[in-house]
Order: C-alpha cells, then sequence, then structure tokens
C-alpha cells in the first residue's frame, strides 16, 4: 500500500530528480536505503534539496569549475624534518603549543590554550582540507549539472589520495597533533581527518555514477574501512573516541560517516551508542549549553563547532528504528559539569525539561541571530569571523521542521574566508546531505 510517508518520500525523490541526481532512474532504486536526518515526513520539508540547489547553484559552479583546473596533490608532496613518519604518513602539530622559553632547544613545547603556533608544520593538514574542498564541490556540481567532467576529475582526486601507490596516505593517524619534545603524535590528532566526513558523502554520491569504476570503489572504500578499524582499535583512536568535549563528538562523527561509507553496522550500532550513553548526558547541561566548550578560550566558536557536529552524528545516525533527533535523557541524568551562569534577562531554554538536542540550538540560536547578545567572554581570536552558515541549523531546521532555523541559515555566509574558521568548518555543500542515497 502506498501510505503517505511513502508518498511524501517518492515525490520528494521525484522534485529533487527533476533538478539534480543521477543519470539513470535505478541509481535512486526509487528510495534510499535509510532516511537520514528525517523526523518529521508527514510534514512538506521545511527546505528541499532542489531548493538548496538553487541558492547554491552559482556558488557550486564557480567553486567547481576552478577545481577542475585543479591536479591532484597528497601529503606525499611535502616533507616535514619534525617527525620520523613515512612519506605516506599524515603528519600536524598540535595547534596550541609553542616552544618553552626556558629552554635552550625550546623543549618541551607549552600550551597556550586557544592560541595557533604560525610556526607548526600544516602542509598535510592544508592538503587534506583542500581535498575536502575539491570533491565535495565537485560531486556537488555534477549533481546540478549531471555533467560527468564534474565526477570524473573528483575521482581522479580520489584515486590519488586512497589508491595511487605513489601518492596515497597510509591510513591511520599515528603521527597527528605531535607535540614536539611530548608526543610523536595523540589520539586528539584524529579530528584532522573530520574534513574527511564530507568527502565521504560525495563518494557515496559518486558510487553510484559511472564515473567511479566498481574496482576503484573498492578500493576506497577498503581504505576507509581500514582507517575505521585503526580509529575503533588503536590507542590514539580510543583515546579520541574517550574524549568527553567536541574532540569525542568528532570521533563519532568520523565513524558513523564511514561507516554509511562502508556499511559497517557494528560500529554505526556503536556510534548510536555513543550518543545516547556519553555524548549528551556528558556536554549538554540542562539549560541546552555545552559547558566545556564554555570553559575554553574560544567558547562562541567551540559551542559553534560542537553544536555542529552534533548535528551532523543525528544526522548520519539517525534512521526509521532509532532517532537521535529525539532521543532524551532527564534534566537530572545530565553529567555536564556546571558552567558559567547565564546574565539575567538571557532568554535560555527551561532547565527542568528533558535534554534533547533542539535544546542545545534553542540555546545557542539567539547568539547566532545577533552575536552582540553573547553573554560570555569573547573568543581570544577569530571572534570577528563566526558566525557562518552553521549546518546545525539547517539540519535541525530539516528534522524539527522548524521555518526560523532555516531562515536564519539562509542568511549567513557559506564559505568562510579566514583559515582557521575554514578548518572548524567541515560541512560546507549541504546539497550532498540533503539529496538522498
Amino acid at each position: 500500500m502506498l501510505t503517505r510517508r511513502r508518498f511524501t518520500q517518492l515525490t520528494a525523490a521525484l522534485s529533487i530528480s527533476s533538478t539534480i541526481g543521477y543519470p539513470h532512474a535505478s541509481a535512486w532504486g526509487l528510495m534510499p536505503k535509510e532516511t537520514e536526518g528525517v523526523l518529521t515526513p508527514e510534514a512538506a520539508p521545511v527546505i528541499t534539496a532542489a531548493e538548496i540547489a538553487k541558492l547554491d547553484h552559482d556558488r557550486i559552479l564557480t567553486a567547481a569549475n576552478k577545481a577542475l583546473t585543479e591536479k591532484p596533490i597528497t601529503i606525499t608532496a611535502y616533507h616535514s624534518d619534525r617527525t620520523k613518519a613515512g612519506p605516506h604518513d599524515y603528519f600536524s602539530q598540535s595547534d596550541y603549543w609553542w616552544p618553552n622559553p626556558d629552554t635552550r632547544d625550546g623543549l618541551p613545547y607549552i600550551r597556550k590554550d586557544g592560541l595557533s603556533n604560525p610556526d607548526n608544520f600544516n602542509d598535510h593538514r592544508l592538503a587534506l582540507i583542500h581535498l575536502s574542498l575539491l570533491v565535495p564541490q565537485l560531486t556537488a556540481a555534477f549533481l546540478l549539472t549531471k555533467d560527468l567532467k564534474y565526477a570524473h576529475h573528483a575521482v581522479e582526486h580520489l584515486r590519488a589520495w586512497f589508491i595511487t601507490p605513489a601518492m596515497r596516505m597510509n591510513p591511520n593517524l599515528e603521527y597527528a597533533q605531535a607535540v614536539l619534545g611530548v608526543s610523536t603524535g595523540r589520539g586528539t590528532g584524529i579530528i584532522d581527518t573530520l574534513h574527511l566526513v564530507e568527502v565521504a558523502r560525495a563518494i557515496r554520491h559518486l558510487k553510484m555514477t559511472t564515473a567511479l569504476a566498481a574496482a576503484d570503489g573498492d578500493a576506497i572504500q577498503q581504505w576507509f574501512a581500514e582507517y575505521t578499524n585503526w580509529m575503533m582499535t588503536s590507542k590514539n583512536g580510543k583515546d579520541e573516541e574517550a574524549s568527553t568535549n567536541n574532540h569525542g563528538t568528532c570521533w563519532v562523527a568520523q565513524v558513523a560517516s564511514f561507516a554509511a561509507l562502508t556499511g559497517n553496522k557494528e560500529a554505526m550500532d556503536l556510534c548510536r551508542k555513543r550518543y545516547r550513553e556519553y555524548l549528551l548526558p556528558n556536554q549538554l547541561a540542562p539549560d541546552g549549553s555545552l559547558p566545556l566548550e564554555l570553559a575554553r578560550t574560544k567558547p562562541y566558536s567551540y559551542s559553534l563547532f560542537d553544536l555542529d557536529i552534533l548535528s551532523v552524528v543525528c544526522h548520519i545516525a539517525s534512521d526509521e528504528k532509532e532517532n537521535l533527533w529525539t532521543y532524551s535523557i532527564p534534566a537530572s541524568a545530565s553529567k555536564a559539569p556546571k558552567g558559567p551562569a547565564v546574565p539575567a534577562g538571557v532568554p535560555t531554554p527551561n532547565p527542568a525539561t528533558p535534554i534533547v538536542y533542539q535544546k542545545a540550538v534553542d540555546f545557542y540560536f539567539p547568539f547566532i541571530a545577533d552575536k552582540s547578545k553573547w553573554p560570555f567572554p569573547h573568543d581570544v581570536e577569530y571572534f570577528d569571523d563566526l558566525p557562518n552558515r552553521q549546518p546545525s541549523l539547517l539540519f535541525a531546521g530539516i528534522a524539527y521542521n522548524e521555518p526560523r532555523y532555516i531562515a536564519l541559515w539562509k542568511k549567513l555566509s557559506p564559505d568562510p574566508k579566514t583559515a582557521e574558521i575554514v578548518r572548524n568548518f567541515p560541512i560546507r555543500q549541504p546539497l550532498l546531505w540533503i539529496t538522498p542515497v
């Protein structure tokens, strides 16, 4: 029987495919296997993929046409003598660590929270971020135009990074965010591959085209499967999984994204469990704030960042059987530390009501809409460069059928210009996320 829910989903798919999508109807399978991020399928959507395609049309094609001129460059093009890592090993230095002024050689480095050391080796990180810009841009352009030249060029970059023996990156982060004189690589470095989350989403779209050969698709999936296994079993991976703040959120978002790509049900189930039993109770305070992020020297930036990544987790890991958007715990079950007091007169969600993700969106919404109302200390760096078109507003707006979230999202800048903000803004092509796969 064609239920109302089924009719709504099929109508949405047909509406999308008239503007964007894949060259073969069979690629849709009529319906995506899972309804990611959907909470209110009975209601008319607050925004559709076709609307996003229209909104971002010029933006996508301008970036993608520029990307067509760029040849693949991977981490093998850059070397640092500050590590013993091999040419295929990703290496980065932890941002907030600086030479020790009290020692002749500057070792061991000392921490200055929130202040990035400009002398760090960043070439591998920048190359990875560049990949995370190019592949989604090109894939989004293909969805808009159905022109396979965009898909083929995206695949060219993917082959270089994950297949070509002379250029590929090893599927681990043993040497990420090293601290000279302290550690050759740390679990916190796993946050660097947050930029592969949207790449993985793009790959899922590219797999439905003729541009990505089956053998290449299998090889790329194998890379992500090996990397996911490393994240779940290595010391660095387990350390990052156990992190209580945005680092723990980023671990879950990555594993969920890579599990969706590789079909790893066990890993996806773990991500749902981590959200229910760890992220939500340890991070969200009864008033909806994120105290662990408010305690940082960049409370505004880190709060919006964690809010975004939590929404990514809910969007990827929710399905028709388990909806993380609606999962709630009693206010009394929050294990989050007590955060700074909100000044009198600043409206916040009722701290006595159950804790659900939307409570966090409602806490921060007024401060995204008007940053001048931010009642906490300003960030030590880049406060003036925020907010941007936060994906939390888009994903939550769709999930909760909340037009005011979408209206604000549309008003914000989609393309941050400051490198530090770009680094903390990994979801840049919403068309990839709203178009079914």
